[in-house]
């Protein structure tokens, strides 16, 4: 990227740590990963394997992350005929030229034995009477690779046995704790993280884990919309650490919105039931009120066109109708597919008084995945010395300008294990003493202003939900952009000066997460007001065309020195701009 590229985003807060008591307790350790999910547990437990001093640390319970609520399951070349060349280029269409094809092809060729290595680990999929992988198609997909569990509960199955063999383990976890900033040493290596822990235990309150590498893997930001199909966890809370120690992060404004995320009515906020795209892949049709199939005219695989082109397809069907929603119609399925292969959706749908046996679907989209992220090389390896990142929180440069379906359980997978052996090498190589740990300018007393984040009160978490999901949602334009961008401002501006002075945002878990939603918001609003154009998830009514010329290239975001955040164009569409000779990772054989 040039210099001249770079240009400041006005009026963000420039805080580079959350005010926070100072820790009373500390753990030591050898590498400390941050999130319950695929991606943090496998990173957990190959680092465990190599020997290394482990702990998780994880905002809810040990099985209470994303992944769990993953329905459809996980994109592998493992059926007879596919294979990672067509996986890939399948990846490579739904990102919109803007996928590293790099980051793509370690994913592909690397993906089928790391989900063989995931069933060694206890993993149990759907299989066929003869054993063989029962595999289904999703959006996006010109083959049948898509993996399950229980019909449709792929990820709560990928869970357990994952928590099962941290257990076997006797990993070193630390639940109900929320992750505030990253500690460095005297020369800027990560040096550990604060966090705090809720409720009692063997620790509680503010405290630090010791450790010269910390893995990112606290999921999405999915939060940040007032309709979701997160978790309440997902608040961002990792890209948010990232930008205060200085990382660089990318590709905020592609959110992929599920096409098919159950309406329960307009207004309905916080996390909602979502229809997996599996039901689309064994044969349901999309259709408005009146019966009929809108997608057919809209892309050569209608209902399984990428995701942004059927949420798109819903969005204009919408708007020509003065709909509030579609309908995926899968009675021809009948009783016993619905019972066997999609359960879990059927219990959602019934418990709301919908009955997909017998009536088609209420849909509409909602916010669900976040392409972008904390950059990373192939390795994990963050633009801090010690830092990685993998999964949701991370940009791989894998999913582009929109997310291939199932892709993300095998990127948080792939790319855990390499990062896990990055660590292994790092530690086992010669290195000189590290430098004294550095704590938190607020711990230790000396901090001025400039150097917190102003806490934003809790009460204001719903503001910057509807603001977000009305300025910033599935279609945009320069007015609900720059709409968005001046309430957010306002919430802002509210924090440094409280209706009552006497009664300013204290410290605490609610006030730190809306603290992180508040600042990947305005990354967001600001990286959407900058990219002119329409590409993969993100839509701009008033630039409703895809523009190579200008705009194959990402949008990167850093601390700057003056600790205001500045927004840069990368040269070139690769992702990022200059990646290391990156050789290959050893691995183990497959189980």
């Amino acid at each position: 990227m040039t210099a001249a590229a770079r240009k400041p985003v006005p009026g963000l807060p420039a805080g580079i740590q959350l005010t926070a008591p100072v820790p009373g307790w500390a753990i030591d350790a050898d590498v400390v990963v941050v999130g319950s999910g695929v991606a943090g547990l496998t990173a957990a437990l190959r680092c465990t394997a190599a020997g290394l001093r482990t702990v998780v640390v994880t905002k809810a319970r040990l099985d209470d992350g994303s992944t769990r609520w993953a329905q459809g399951g996980i994109a592998a070349a493992l059926g007879e005929g596919d294979t990672p060349e067509q996986h890939l280029s399948d990846t490579l269409v739904a990102g919109a030229g803007l996928c590293d094809e790099g980051a793509v092809r370690t994913l592909v060729t690397e993906g089928p034995d790391a989900v063989r290595r995931l069933i060694g680990t206890g993993a149990r999929f759907d299989t066929s009477a003869t054993g063989d992988l029962q595999l289904t198609r999703e959006g996006g997909h010109h083959r049948r690779r898509i993996a399950h569990a229980g019909g449709d509960a792929t990820g709560a199955e990928i869970s357990r046995a994952l928590v099962d063999a941290v257990r076997d383990a006797s990993l070193r976890t630390v639940e109900n704790a929320l992750v505030l900033d990253l500690l460095t040493d005297e020369d800027g290596n990560t040096s550990g993280v604060t966090l705090h822990v809720m409720g009692e235990g063997q620790h509680d309150g503010v405290g630090a884990v010791r450790a010269p590498a910390v893995v990112l893997a606290t999921g999405g930001m999915g939060q940040v919309f007032s309709a979701t199909t997160n978790p309440a966890v997902s608040t961002g809370d990792g890209v948010a650490l990232a930008l205060r120690a200085g990382a660089e992060v990318s590709d905020l404004e592609f959110v992929q919105f599920h096409p098919t995320v159950l309406f329960l009515g307009a207004g309905s906020e916080g996390q909602q039931p979502l229809v997996s795209e599996a039901v689309r892949g064994e044969g349901a049709h999309l259709v408005d009120a009146d019966g009929v199939r809108f997608m057919l005219d809209q892309h050569e695989l209608a209902e399984l066109a990428p995701r942004d082109i059927v949420a798109k397809g819903i969005m204009r069907r919408m708007r020509e109708r003065g709909a509030e929603n579609m309908y995926l119609d899968a009675r021809h399925f009948g009783a016993d597919m619905w019972a066997t292969r999609f359960p879990t959706i059927l219990a959602a749908c019934r418990s709301h008084g919908i009955d997909p046996v017998t009536e088609p679907i209420p849909v509409a989209p909602a916010a669900h995945y976040a392409s972008g992220g904390v950059v990373t090389d192939l390795r994990g390896r963050t633009t801090v010395p010690g830092l990685y990142a993998c999964g949701e929180v991370a940009c791989t440069g894998v999913h582009g300008a929109n997310r291939l379906a199932s892709n993300s359980l095998l990127e948080g997978l792939v790319f855990a294990e390499r990062i896990a052996a990055d660590i292994a090498a790092v530690a086992a190589a010669p290195r000189p003493e590290p430098s004294a740990a550095r704590p938190p300018d607020v711990a230790s007393g000396t901090a001025d202003s400039t150097a917190l984040l102003p806490l934003i009160a809790p009460e204001a978490r719903l503001t910057i939900q509807r603001i977000m999901s009305e300025g910033a949602g599935v279609l945009r334009s320069a007015t609900s952009l720059g709409g968005a961008a001046e309430a957010l401002e306002a919430v802002y501006q509210d924090s440094l000066r409280p209706a009552d002075p006497r009664k300013p945002a204290q410290p605490g878990v609610e006030s730190w997460e809306t603290s992180n939603l508040l600042c990947v918001a305005r990354v967001l609003v600001a990286a959407a007001l900058e990219r002119e154009e329409t590409r993969g998830c993100h839509w701009r009514d008033d630039f409703p065309e895809r523009d190579d010329t200008e705009w194959r290239r990402h949008l990167v975001v850093t601390l700057g020195a003056g600790r205001a955040l500045e927004l840069s164009r990368t040269d070139t569409p690769a992702f990022p701009a200059v990646r290391p000779a990156d050789p290959p990772v050893p691995r183990e054989p497959s189980p």
